[in-house]
């Protein structure tokens, strides 16, 4: 007699607010499959789907700092695969490294693990960090001019004095940041980007108007 088995892989998210979400896969097992192959897959799949949409949302335990001594000088160089989704055939670790006042405009850093990194007084211009993980970075009095920032966690960084002038800023988020006299003239800034900046208790005066703020 076939037997109809039923399993259900659980995968928790979290989107940019932070409320829980749950994703259910539900999988029966066909005759000659593999139930364990099945779900696999299906998890494999549906987490897949949901990184690629949320890296910058997604709780995530990162990989060791890469153990190459050059590896900082990487960021001088950019990231130049698959700039538009972050793919590339080796990590862009630039953890802890100093690029404090260097030239780093027109860089492509998509991907890029900047926690710690200190890029105070930076020049990054032009520069693309779609899906760059920022997390506590020291980008006090940085220069974000025309720059794509895509999907880049900036929680808990300083970003005091940034200069983000017509800067694209989507899908990116500023928990704990210091956004204190950071510049947001004619920044193309998404609606809920918006929202999750104005909540931002450092973003006054000036900076909250530019942004779009409503009180």
């Amino acid at each position: 007699m076939a037997v109809s088995m039923r399993k259900t892989a659980a995968v928790s998210m979290r989107t940019a607010s932070k409320p829980s979400a749950r994703v259910v896969c539900h999988a029966t097992k066909p005759q000659g499959v593999s139930l364990n192959g099945v779900l696999g897959a299906a998890a494999a799949a549906t987490v897949g789907s949901l990184l690629s949409a949320q890296l910058a949302y997604a709780e995530f335990r990162l990989p060791p700092i890469d153990s190459d001594p050059n590896r900082c000088e990487r960021g001088y160089t950019g990231n130049t695969i698959g700039q538009a989704n972050a793919v590339s055939d080796k990590i862009l670790d630039l953890r802890k490294c100093s690029f404090k006042g260097a030239n780093l405009s027109g860089k492509v850093l998509a991907g890029a693990l900047l926690v710690d990194t200190d890029l105070s007084g930076t020049n990054l211009q032009e520069a693309v960090l779609t899906k760059a993980y920022a997390e506590s970075a020291n980008l006090a009095g940085a220069d974000l001019t025309n720059a794509v920032v895509d999907r880049v966690v900036f929680d808990n960084a300083n970003l005091r004095g940034a200069k983000l002038v017509n800067t694209v800023v989507t899908g990116a988020t500023f928990e704990g940041a210091d956004l204190t006299d950071s510049i947001w003239e004619d920044a193309l800034v998404g609606n809920e980007d918006v929202k999750r900046l104005c909540r931002n208790p450092t973003l006054v005066g000036e900076s909250r108007l530019q942004v779009g703020c409503r009180q």
